[in-house]
């Protein structure tokens, strides 16, 4: 069935929308370094299309298999095509990056990586100093708190 979007729902959307249009043009890949990439002889010594084929297949398995959403993928993909355009690669040093990526992926995935504590972030993200903490004492009512953990 197609649903009918209410006003505030499509100018929301119409607004992001218009708004990654804008990051668009930012997060392309030069076409120098696209053409060089095309150009390049499939000698083991530069990076080819046929390359890059390979190591988006690879990026495609790796989120199929850690069980990441789509938009997960296409990021891992532009940032890929991002860094290909400025920096030049050996055909050799994509099995280092391979292992690197894979090695994040499963450290991130882990047990040992769990979300921030969200009440620590208020404190942090709010910065206040000593002063203005003494200056805002008495006008605010409620200030955020850490709560301390007991061994």
């Amino acid at each position: 069935m197609i649903e009918v979007l209410t006003t505030t729902d499509s100018q929301n959307l119409l607004h992001q929308l218009n708004a990654l249009l804008e990051q668009e043009s930012r997060c392309q890949p030069k076409v120098c370094g696209l053409r060089l990439i095309e150009s390049a002889h499939d000698n083991g010594l530069r990076m080819t299309a046929r390359l890059r084929d390979f190591e988006v297949k690879d990026l495609l398995s790796l989120t199929q298999f850690f069980g990441f959403d789509t938009e997960t993928f296409s990021l891992a993909v532009n940032l890929l095509d991002r860094f290909l355009s400025k920096m030049k690669i050996n055909g050799r040093d994509l099995t280092f990056w391979q292992e690197l990526v894979s090695k994040c992926l499963t450290e991130y995935s882990s047990n040992k990586c769990s979300k921030p504590n969200v009440q620590k972030l208020k404190w942090i993200v709010s910065g206040r100093t000593a002063r203005q903490l003494k200056h805002s004492y008495y006008r605010i009512s409620h200030l955020p708190t850490i709560p301390e953990m007991v061994p």
